[in-house]
């Protein structure tokens, strides 16, 4: 995917401006799921559910080398290919060399956010392959040659009216035809890429070192059948994707379903062992593992951004985030977005090319109380925020204004002489002309309007 991270805020008004169906389409679906999370959180005893979970996610990422090591060895042994992937591109070599030696034409695609994050599509298609995404409302992005708005749900910027408009121009339904007979006509062309597929390409929920056990959610009954209908399985997995124990996987499985779309347990779990073994009816002939770095091993030596590795993908911060409803997930330039793009963004690609992401919160903590593993996204926003000042990618003028504002509330004096001079000001100055240091605060609000008396002259007035 292109980054363009930087441009977050000139992409952000920019929606606002002249999209303004995005923000009610996101703003619908992402209450939607948050009050389906809350109210499935609220049927176990989630702060309980969400510290264990923590605890093992650090435990895993605490002992990283030694689980990836154990997971390695029961792939192997259970008939897995194992491939390491340093970044994007020994990731793309990978998969590209499999589908040669495989002598693939079609690739049919579940949903994984790795594949977005390596430019995956891209490559398969240079490489003259037919690549197909099977989730729903990622062949919906893929026909309009759109990268996903949202983790879990990457169609939910659009409506059903566009939708509509997209099908009627690529398969000729009727404008006014059901969401049902929508996704019966995705459903018939899908299943034919199903059938003639030679690979079917995955992420991973969790990889479970202790069995060597793939670990997939999904509701649609597309990713099982991109694993197992093609002769090759590739998955693709962060190797933040582990956990230690086969036990380990049922609380998580849980916690991640009620997280991501409030259900007790997504409508398909698949659990990989390997290749079709001998007399097996189903399954694919290959299966291989691609764990993947690019820029992980960066993030866990950093004493603060590690944190971020114990994210699910659940999107639970994003659906609880009301800076997200604004605008969905495009404006931020990069596969990631939401709060927890706003966090993991940086340590992956670099703060200079995402130096507008942690400003983009207003610090309410929803995306924590949200997260199934207590990730401090709050303490890291400031963190990356800081950073940005330390390392002078921050305006001048910004740097200017905050040395005097703090002088103006560290010095008495020059605090009454600074609000007796507001107050003295014409309110058109409040607004833009005079005061350009309040323009990014008016441009989404109404102007400010002074008190004509202080504070401390109310206060002694008896008027407060």
């Amino acid at each position: 995917m292109k980054l363009s991270a930087n441009q977050y805020p000139q992409e952000a008004a920019r929606v606002l401006r002249e999209e303004p169906q995005v923000r009610q389409a996101v703003t619908g679906a992402t209450l939607n799921f948050d009050g389906k999370r809350r109210q499935a959180y609220a049927e176990v005893e989630a702060e309980a559910w969400r510290r264990w979970a923590e605890g093992v996610k650090n435990h895993v990422l605490m002992n990283l080398d030694r689980y990836l090591e154990e997971a390695e060895a029961n792939l192997r042994r259970n008939g897995v290919a194992v491939h390491w992937a340093e970044d994007a591109s020994a990731a793309q070599r990978i998969v590209a060399q499999i589908a040669r030696a495989g002598q693939v034409r079609t690739v049919v695609k579940a949903k994984t956010m790795v594949s977005e994050e390596l430019g995956l599509n891209p490559l398969l298609e240079s490489l003259g392959l037919e690549v197909l995404e099977t989730d729903l409302g990622e062949y919906i992005i893929q026909l309009l040659g759109q990268p996903p708005s949202h983790i879990v749900g990457p169609a939910i910027h659009l409506n059903l009216e566009q939708i509509r408009r997209l099908f009627h121009q690529r398969f000729q339904t009727p404008l006014e035809a059901s969401p049902e007979a929508l996704a019966a006509v995705a459903r018939q062309r899908l299943r034919e890429g199903f059938l003639r597929a030679e690979m079917g390409i995955s992420g991973a929920n969790f990889v479970v070192a202790e069995t060597g056990t793939l670990a997939l959610i999904e509701n649609e009954g597309n990713i099982r059948l991109s694993t197992s209908a093609p002769r090759i399985h590739v998955a693709l997995v962060g190797i933040e994707k582990l956990l230690p124990r086969f036990s380990d996987l049922s609380v998580f499985l849980s916690l991640t379903a009620r997280a991501a779309t409030g259900q007790r347990l997504g409508t398909f779990v698949s659990l990989i062992q390997g290749p079709r073994r001998p007399g097996e009816p189903d399954g694919p002939e290959e299966v291989h593992v691609v764990f993947v770095d690019n820029g992980r091993s960066s993030v866990l030596a950093d004493l603060e951004a590690w944190e971020t590795l114990r994210c699910v993908r659940c999107a639970a911060c994003l659906n609880a985030c009301p800076v997200y409803r604004q605008t969905g997930g495009h404006a931020y330039g990069y596969v990631y977005s939401g709060p927890i793009g706003a966090v993991l963004s940086p340590g992956l690609v670099g703060l200079e090319e995402t130096k507008p992401l942690p400003y983009a919160s207003s610090l309410c903590g929803a995306c924590f109380q949200a997260c199934p593993v207590r990730i401090p996204i709050p303490k890291l926003l400031l963190s990356w925020r800081q950073r940005a000042v330390a390392e002078g990618l921050t305006p001048k003028a910004e740097a200017a204004a905050i040395r005097g504002y703090a002088m103006a509330m560290t010095r008495p004096w020059a605090y009454r002489l600074a609000t007796r001079a507001l107050r003295l000001l014409p309110e058109k100055a409040l607004d833009n002309t005079l005061l350009p240091v309040l323009r990014a605060w008016t441009a989404g609000r109404a102007g400010l309007s002074p008190s004509p008396k202080s504070f401390q002259q109310l206060w002694e007035a008896g008027e407060v």
